[in-house]
């Protein structure tokens, strides 16, 4: 099978793609959480044939059957995570702990955050003690003047390539994934990634199969083919996040096994939330998000 692989910057990005095709231009995407709910609830995803995953069953049983995909009909999963931040030890004098921190005016344009509207609102209702899946247009609101008093603070908006961005000190802190994390830090050791005390926003990577994919069974036997122990193993390794297959974390090398960044402990995801289909509510963070972004826009314009 010949692979070509492309990359998005986002779900949002996926999901409009595969929308403005009527026949998809993949045969394997690969949704986090919540989108995996939305898609399949539109008829977006082709039911999975598990006789044709032979090593299904490597995958931990603890992983499999989220509320976004019940007996995972439409998903597989993939690999595992968690959004926090990363900071410069070199640059900043004092230890990071929290999300609250991003709002210090003494990092007044020295931060990333991310491209990621549920991404960027969980994090500011968990600052305002509220959860990261909040329906409550109250509440989402509250967040997004909460993420008004954060702009000062902002040098950029970005979902790819962190590791570069607080490596070449771009960026002092800021949101960062576990894996983008991991890598940074085995190049610095002054590149910390914090669990933050209000908790992480944790994630699963799935792999699904649009519907109407010309190559249904190349997508499934691709798949089988990844969700092999050595394969899962290799992936864990080179990228940094957390692989579901039981059997390939008996194969991890001690290192990446007992390294907090890619496999925290309960204690590290305290307070952290998965991330879920906010259903109705999902119009409301958009209109705030869009008025951010253009907020932000404006005052870089007007540089």
């Amino acid at each position: 099978i010949k692979v070509i692989y492309t990359t998005y910057e986002s779900n949002e990005e996926m999901y409009d793609t595969l929308k403005s095709n009527q026949t998809p231009p993949y045969d394997i995407v690969v949704p986090s959480t919540y989108y995996i709910s939305k898609m399949a609830r539109e008829g977006m995803l082709e039911t999975l044939d598990k006789e044709k995953l032979s090593n299904y069953y490597n995958l931990d049983y603890k992983l499999l059957s989220q509320p976004f995909d019940p007996n995972n009909h439409h998903s597989i999963p993939y690999l595992w995570g968690s959004t926090g931040i990363t900071y410069n030890a070199s640059l900043i004098d004092e230890v990071i702990t929290s999300w609250a921190e991003l709002w210090n005016p003494r990092y007044q344009n020295s931060e990333l955050i991310h491209d990621d509207m549920r991404e960027v609102f969980g994090v500011a209702l968990k600052v305002l003690g509220y959860s990261a899946n909040s329906t409550d247009p109250y509440e989402i609101e509250a967040a997004y003047h909460k993420l008004q008093e954060l702009k000062p603070n902002i040098k950029l908006f970005s979902s790819e390539s962190q590791s570069d961005l607080y490596l070449k000190k771009e960026v002092k802190l800021g949101m960062n994934f576990n894996g983008e994390g991991f890598l940074a830090n085995q190049e610095s050791f002054n590149l910390q990634y914090v669990y933050p005390k209000e908790g992480a926003l944790v994630w699963m990577d799935s792999l699904v199969i649009p519907k109407g994919a010309k190559h249904l069974d190349n997508a499934h036997a691709f798949i089988d083919y990844l969700l092999r122990p050595e394969v899962a193993k290799t992936i864990s390794e080179e990228i940094g996040y957390a692989t579901p297959n039981a059997e390939a974390i008996k194969l991890l090398d001690e290192e990446t096994r007992d390294n907090y960044i890619v496999y925290p402990s309960k204690r590290n995801l305290k307070n952290s939330e998965m991330q879920v289909d906010v259903g109705e509510a999902l119009p409301i963070y958009e209109k705030y998000w869009e008025a951010l972004r253009r907020e932000g826009e404006e005052a870089n314009a007007s540089l």
